[in-house]
């Protein structure tokens, strides 16, 4: 129950309880970043200033995405939720909002003093109407989908967002910093970085920073144009830049953006370039029901026969073909 006023966001010697309702389908990811941090707080400072318990819609274990069942404290119950409530979510887990649910979430949302939502989590937050007028963010592969459903809401692409008593995050590793956010801000900031050494984290990364679209980790390490190249690259996976304007922008001839991915990745940056759009081209495909065409369109292709044609070449199946067999796997794994 609200046990204090004013955010949870802010200096406290005052334990929180937070209840995390972990719904099927979610990362273990998520759930761990979320949680642990929590852990490590009470063991750095040798005191309970965090509990939690998890709890799921019917009171099983929860089904997350690499198969293993997450045991629960119980069934979620709105008249028993804490300081805090978060509710984890990841793709495909939309179907599960059902009025009941959504009903439920809202009662709840009520008794508490903060509510969040992690990853697909901010779907559930946004159809109860609690970030009406506010600013939000989900993963990545869901912000255009999410600001097309939701156009009262601010969606923006930071990592995290804490708006008044709301805060979402856009995937496990943008919850890590959130929790750390709340760890400092409750805590101190020597709290939170003995929280962070726990996990041999660096430092965490701002709320505000855009999330990293589709490229295989972020290119911080390279060359800076390298990375100006990817954000570019990323940036315009619907309409595709051509090499030689990407070149442009950062006054290198192509033939020298050429030998800088050559040396610094390994291959040609148009070779890196499809190797998103397809990166991004495959999650949709396995984990959304969007037709063919619009991913194809979605990501750069002038045809649904194109997109086939590189899809199959890359991946050594077609598109349809995965999604069959993808649908098959997840009709064998329900438990």
């Amino acid at each position: 129950m609200k046990s204090e006023l004013g955010t949870i966001f802010e200096h406290s010697n005052n334990s929180l309880a937070v209840t995390f309702l972990v719904l099927n389908g979610a990362s273990i990811m998520c759930v761990a970043s979320a949680l642990d941090p929590l852990r490590a707080a009470n063991r750095v400072t040798g005191r309970n200033v965090f509990s939690w318990q998890i709890v799921s819609t019917d009171g099983q274990p929860s089904q997350t995405t690499c198969g293993v069942r997450l045991p629960v404290d119980g069934k979620f119950d709105p008249l028993s939720v804490g300081d805090v409530l978060i509710v984890i979510a990841g793709f495909g887990t939309r179907e599960q909002f059902t009025p009941q649910l959504k009903s439920s979430f809202a009662r709840a949302a009520r008794q508490v003093r903060a509510v969040g939502g992690v990853e697909a989590g901010s779907w559930l937050l946004a159809k109860t109407g609690l970030l009406d007028g506010r600013r939000a963010t989900t993963h990545w592969e869901d912000l255009e989908d999410f600001a097309a459903a939701f156009p009262e809401i601010q969606v923006l692409p930071d990592r995290y967002i804490v708006d008044g008593r709301c805060f979402t995050s856009g995937g496990a590793s943008p919850t890590f910093d959130l929790m750390l956010h709340l760890v400092r801000a409750r805590l101190g900031v020597a709290a939170a970085l003995d929280v962070a050494s726990v996990f041999i984290h660096g430092e965490g990364r701002a709320a505000d920073e855009a999330q990293p679209l589709v490229s295989l980790g972020r290119p911080d390490s390279y060359d800076p144009r390298i990375s100006k190249a990817i954000r570019l690259m990323e940036e315009r996976i619907d309409r595709p830049l051509t090499i030689s304007a990407i070149a442009r922008r950062l006054n290198l001839s192509v033939r020298g953006l050429e030998k800088l991915f050559r040396s610094s990745i390994g291959e040609t940056p148009g070779a890196y370039y499809l190797r998103l759009r397809l990166s991004l081209a495959r999650r949709m495909v396995t984990d959304t029901s969007t037709p063919l065409a619009d991913i194809a369109d979605r990501t750069g292709f002038s045809s649904v026969s194109a997109f086939s044609r590189a899809f199959t070449a890359n991946f050594e199946t077609p598109p349809s073909a995965l999604r069959r067999a993808q649908a098959r796997s997840s009709a064998t794994a329900m438990p």
